[in-house]
């Protein structure tokens, strides 16, 4: 599910270049479609599916090609369609009113239809992510030793964190590498690391497993180059080291009780 949520926003960047060209020429087009007919066609009603254009621009790209649709619907009606024809000028206050009511509408549509996307796109990875969360909690109930557990965590770190590598460490507690907090940020140190403008760092960065506060091991992460994870998917993977620890612990206290 996390790779159906990355391969839909590299599709939607691909879309996003063709929508902005759309954008561009797709109300120009359509302008010269209709000009044999400017003189039954009420400009009312050029104007309405001037917004269907742009609104068919916003649903296919995002609110840049939408707004530049708009912006460009707008000038190709006051164009071809207000009087004097062919020239960038309006005289009459009906032909303003609509051609700026145009622009609004159009601008409008757009943010609307390009929020609709980001939803859809943020709701498939959110599944994506509760997929993961599912699939190494089914994992810690059923497996007999706590390293499937571990070795599952890895692979589920690695695609949610966009990670080059992924090792586990039991036990140990050498040096200072960057660290995964509980709470989603990362530190250097004492310094609280800018994930979301300067990428994740370029050394290891530790995730530490507990269980009822019992320290076990930690996963040392190696990310790929400009790898920018979320707060969410920082937060989804220490959820992951968790499920580890608990299968650590639920062991220990397994041999406890023989």
């Amino acid at each position: 599910m996390i790779h159906r949520g990355h391969l839909l926003v590299a599709r939607q960047l691909s879309r996003d270049r063709a929508a902005v060209l759309a954008g561009l020429l797709a109300p120009l087009i359509v302008s010269a479609i209709l000009l044999p007919w400017r003189a039954s066609w009420s400009n009312t009603n050029v104007a309405l599916l001037l917004v269907v254009i742009v609104v068919a621009v916003a649903a296919i790209g995002n609110r840049f090609a939408g707004a530049l649709g708009a912006v460009s619907a707008a000038a190709w009606f006051d164009f071809f369609f207000t009087h004097p024809y062919e020239r960038f000028t309006i005289r009459g206050s009906a032909d303003i009113t609509t051609a700026l009511l145009l622009l609004v509408v159009g601008l409008a549509v757009s943010q609307l239809a390009a929020h609709a996307r980001q939803l859809r796109v943020v709701a498939i990875t959110d599944a994506g992510y509760l997929a993961q969360i599912h699939k190494v909690a089914s994992i810690a109930k059923s497996a007999a030793a706590p390293d499937a557990v571990v070795d599952s965590v890895k692979e589920q770190l690695i695609r949610v964190l966009d990670l080059e590598g992924c090792r586990f460490e039991y036990g140990s507690l050498l040096g200072h590498p960057p660290r995964l907090e509980p709470d989603g940020t990362v530190v250097i140190g004492h310094v609280r690391w800018a994930v979301e403008q300067s990428g994740l760092p370029a050394a290891e960065i530790e995730l530490r497993a507990f269980a009822d506060g019992q320290y076990y091991g930690r996963f040392m992460m190696r990310a790929r180059a400009g790898a920018k994870p979320s707060l969410q998917a920082r937060l989804v993977a220490v959820t992951l080291a968790d499920q580890a620890g608990r299968a650590f612990g639920s062991t220990s206290s397994q041999v406890a009780d023989a």
